[in-house]
């Protein structure tokens, strides 16, 4: 596991700021999701795990009396004190901290959130019941990332290529197995929405400065995609693509 937090840390610190700047990560229908299911809460205390650039920090912003973001990368909390200045928002602050150790008392935040971590957690099973510990009786917890597919042999390509492009990629869980995980942490489950997103192959490998090598193998890949593949991730003849999300939301007792 800390040979996964280290190539996270080394990895996500180069390119830290291509997130903050990132029109995936900067907009969203699940970004907007975030601050309706917080609003009719009284949210004194949120905690974003593994906050990357800050977007979701942001947008929870304007429901909780304070938010705390969370991530082990130090650039990638640079950037989200630098655009949390940008947009004149005062109430959140930054911390590093592992999702696998959360470093904060049990029962602590009213809410949690996480937006575009989780295929990073090495052990999300952990990650999921440390983010139970550290919520209060009544809170809520909204989990939003990438999801596998259903077919295996889909899903093998699916997770082939997350691991070309980020070496620090664990795995793009599928509706079932969050559910199976959730509920295991005793959360009450709820799938709240899937979509997917359209990605541009020259910025999704830009984003992430893939060496060209690389870059080259995951073309070759779409290249020689079979048609469930091609068609689970509409991929096109410039290599464009769709990634498949969900969010979730558990409930504590």
């Amino acid at each position: 596991m800390s040979d996964i937090k280290a190539r996270i840390q080394s990895q996500f610190d180069k390119v830290a700021s291509n997130y903050r700047t990132s029109r995936v990560h900067a907009a969203g229908e699940d970004l907007k999701r975030f601050g309706e299911l917080l609003a009719d809460r009284s949210v004194i205390s949120a905690l974003d795990v593994g906050c990357g650039a800050g977007h979701t920090s942001a947008a929870v912003a304007p429901y909780a009396e304070r938010v705390t973001a969370v991530d082990i990368t130090a650039g990638m909390l640079q950037q989200t004190e630098a655009l949390c200045a940008e947009r004149g928002i005062t109430n959140v602050q930054v911390q590093v901290g592992d999702v696998l150790e959360l470093p904060f008392e049990q029962e602590y935040f009213d809410a949690i959130v996480t937006r575009y971590s989780a295929h990073h957690w090495a052990n999300p099973e952990q990650a999921v019941r440390e983010c139970w510990r550290v919520l209060k009786p009544g809170g809520i917890f909204i989990l939003s990332d990438v999801i596998g597919l259903e077919n295996y042999a889909d899903d093998t390509f699916l997770q082939a290529i997350e691991l070309l492009r980020d070496s620090s990629h664990v795995r793009d869980f599928t509706i079932p197995q969050w559910q199976t995980m959730i509920e295991a942490a005793d959360f009450a489950y709820r799938l709240d929405y899937s979509w997917q997103i359209d990605l541009d192959f020259e910025a999704w490998t830009a984003r992430m400065a893939v060496p060209p090598e690389k870059v080259t193998m995951i073309r070759q890949l779409f290249d020689e995609a079979n048609d469930s593949v091609r068609a689970a991730l509409a991929i096109e003849a410039n290599h464009n693509f769709k990634l498949p999300c969900a969010l979730f939301v558990g409930q504590k007792a």
